[in-house]
């Protein structure tokens, strides 16, 4: 019974972390000037919304549930962070870039502490393996397009 707790506070956890992404991204795309870059934020927001939706369904497995459509406390300190950043930066593009990296690192930090007890998340941890790779490549793209900006 205590690792069911654990799995459906991990699991929270987790949603809590892809709706911040979502909202950060949802954000950072009213954000920029860049069609190319606005496209990108968008696309990674979808994303962020279906992982939401399957972490959720293997929540509901647990006899858990999520009624959090956007991110937790941790992520409105995210979205503040970003809001301030554009202030001060006259919504420069390589500001915005660098509070998505700093929010993709939190999220794939949160990935890895929970993917750490594999016995309790099991049933879903190929789910888990996916979600986080498909982080850390939103990540490398966010880097790339970074650098590309710093040249």
């Amino acid at each position: 019974m205590e690792t069911n707790k654990e799995i459906i506070s991990d699991l929270k956890g987790l949603v809590n972390i892809v709706n911040d992404g979502k909202e950060g991204y949802e954000s950072a795309s009213e954000a920029t000037d860049s069609k190319e870059l606005k496209a990108v934020f968008l696309k990674y927001a979808a994303q962020r919304a279906a992982y939401a939706i399957e972490l959720k369904n293997h929540l509901a497995q647990h006899g858990g549930n999520s009624d959090n459509e956007e991110g937790g406390v941790l992520g409105a300190l995210h979205r503040t962070w970003i809001d301030i950043k554009q202030a001060f930066s006259s919504r420069e593009d390589t500001a915005i870039l660098e509070a998505i990296e700093t929010g993709e690192n939190a999220a794939l930090e949160k990935y890895d502490k929970v993917l750490e007890d594999d016995d309790a998340h099991a049933d879903h941890i190929a789910l888990l393996q996916r979600q986080r790779t498909g982080i850390l490549e939103a990540l490398k793209e966010i880097e790339t397009y970074h650098q590309r900006l710093l040249r």
